[in-house]
């Protein structure tokens, strides 16, 4: 091999491990990153449930009541009182948790 071929065969090289090297930190990076929200994902269930449990029950629907009669203060946040907001959430977790679940067992 000429030189010139062995000069051009290793910038190739050179080229090529430092792209890997570039999807190889990305990667780690993303992978740190989903492990450590994963984990977050897992510790928040409780409250979630307790959530559920919230807006299945009667609490969610007096609070309800409360709001639509007009007795909480004006300023107070209530998205809790929406039903799409909860039920969209609790769907969403249960979807997350379905996939999650089938990941980890595949």
């Amino acid at each position: 091999m000429s030189k010139k071929n062995a000069d051009k065969t290793n910038q190739e090289a050179i080229e090529r491990i430092q792209e890997m090297e570039a999807i190889l930190d990305r990667a780690t990076k993303v992978m740190d990153e989903l492990e450590s929200k994963l984990a977050e994902f897992e510790t928040i269930q409780p409250d979630i449930k307790k959530l559920e449990k919230y807006y299945t029950g009667k609490a969610w629907k007096s609070d309800f009541k409360l709001d639509e009669e007009g007795k909480l203060p004006k300023d107070l946040k209530r998205g809790v009182l929406s039903e799409d907001g909860i039920d969209n959430l609790l769907e969403r977790n249960k979807t997350l948790l379905d996939g999650y679940s089938s990941d980890i067992c595949s």
